[in-house]
């Protein structure tokens, strides 16, 4: 066999491998490959017709639970009306009726909104109109930005720039250079199996003032926080902490900028976390939950103030060079409008109201269960941080993930934490379900 030939058949050999997939294992999957047919609610379903149940919406994202029959019509009668407009200089009705449904569900103050496909997007597109509406203002000299450690803003070169959790960055760098980082504000001497916001959040929120010393206020453009701490492991906000670092922004005129990607979109019981926590900022990243997950999308929203900054020029100007081919693509405004019907129709919000006590009662039940050092809920979002075993971190994590699929309940580990952010209209038995198949998988692992 000639060796074109040879490399042909070694190709065939391994199609599996044609799809790279995002942080995975690629040898480990091929010989234990993963796969869903179908998902229908609660419940993923995979070729074989076994039932899964979905403890993590996807992946942060599909909140109103999957297989939501008003979303796939509207994303199917969208395709067939307008499959693609460009956004550049011309648009199509369903962005701007979503824009105009987006500002309303957003906390007040917040009226624009600028579209784009993904929460790495979302971050890296906030984190430039930081820049330019200092620029804007005069004040080009502010180009700084802050993040906070174990944040986690996608994988664009911002975000992970921006972002806390060094692995992440460990194979990419050098990223952005004048970016500098909050501390996690949480402790777990004092703050262990939190329900909701800790107490003791201030002296965190004073290292921003700190930082300013080190940085010079007059030269920082934006301070990014998720408002609850996601991928890096559940941290809620102790009390008073988003506050403080309002007034702080506030007082030396940097941008506050919530990335509400996985907060978003009724996570937390609100439509955002801003809501929740009564605290507004001035930009908010958005994306996971917008469509349900059915449809990449992503947003930025704005304040009128920030959007206000940029119009001060000749109206024939483009007022921000930026954008994506895809921005307010059509079938995702679809897929968004639908969203926010099904939202309002089936009282989402209102229903998940009654299930979030439940929740956190059921969670920190496994207060005392095999190797929990800790756990943390805010919303419905919780994190149970396992003890490490001895000279393997991440391998009760990692074990206790695999034996709870095998009893039929996806979940996430980040090392020796376990992550859970089911759909929103979780019924109490599967709450029940989620948990103790958890506590039983913990009595099985050494």
């Amino acid at each position: 066999m000639t060796a074109p030939a040879c490399a042909a058949e070694s190709r065939r050999d391994n199609a599996p491998d044609a799809f790279w997939m995002p942080f995975t294992p690629m040898r480990a999957f091929r010989q234990a490959p993963l796969l869903f047919e179908r998902a229908e609610g609660m419940h993923y379903i995979t070729p074989d017709g076994r039932r899964v149940l979905d403890g993590m919406a996807g992946l942060w994202c599909v909140n109103a639970g999957h297989g939501q029959a008003r979303i796939t019509e509207a994303i199917r009668a969208a395709a067939g009306r307008l499959d693609f407009v460009s956004s550049f200089k011309m648009s199509h009705p369903g962005a701007q009726a979503y824009a105009a449904r987006l500002a309303d569900f957003a906390p007040e103050g917040i009226d624009h909104v600028f579209f784009v496909n993904s929460g790495s997007e979302a971050v890296d597109t906030a984190l430039k109109i930081a820049r330019a509406y200092h620029q804007a203002r005069g004040q080009a000299g502010r180009t700084k930005l802050i993040g906070r450690a174990k944040g986690y803003h996608g994988m664009g070169w911002g975000g992970l720039s921006v972002s806390g959790i060094g692995r992440h960055k460990a194979a990419f760098g050098p990223l952005l250079p004048d970016v500098a980082h909050l501390p996690l504000p949480y402790d777990r001497a004092s703050m262990a199996f939190s329900r909701g916001r800790p107490e003791g959040g201030l002296a965190a929120a004073e290292a921003l003032e700190t930082l300013l010393q080190i940085h010079d206020p007059a030269t920082v453009a934006a301070v990014i926080v998720e408002p609850v701490t996601g991928s890096g492991g559940v941290y809620p906000p102790p009390k008073g902490y988003l506050e403080r670092l309002r007034a702080i922004c506030d007082q030396h005129g940097i941008l506050l900028i919530f990335d509400e990607v996985i907060t978003g979109f009724g996570r937390l019981g609100s439509p955002f976390a801003a809501q929740a926590y009564g605290v507004r900022p001035d930009l908010m990243s958005c994306a996971k939950g917008m469509t349900n997950g059915a449809v990449p999308m992503g947003g930025v929203l704005v304040a009128g103030h920030v959007y206000d900054a940029f119009m001060a020029g000749p109206p024939e100007a483009i007022e921000l060079l930026h954008g994506y081919t895809y921005s307010a693509h059509p079938l995702a405004c679809a897929a968004g409008l639908a969203t926010l019907d099904v939202f309002a129709e089936q009282d989402i919000l209102g229903q998940l109201g009654k299930a979030l006590p439940l929740w956190e009662e059921r969670a920190h039940r496994l207060k005392g269960a095999a190797h929990v050092v800790d756990i943390r809920t805010a919303g419905l979002l919780c994190a149970i941080d396992l003890a490490p075993r001895p000279g393997a971190d991440g391998a009760r994590g990692g074990e206790t993930n695999t034996l709870c699929l095998d009893a039929g309940v996806l979940i996430r580990n980040a090392g020796d934490t376990l992550v859970l952010s089911p759909p929103l209209v979780i019924a109490p038995a599967e709450i029940e379900e989620i948990f103790t198949t958890i506590e039983q998988a913990l009595g099985r692992i050494g």
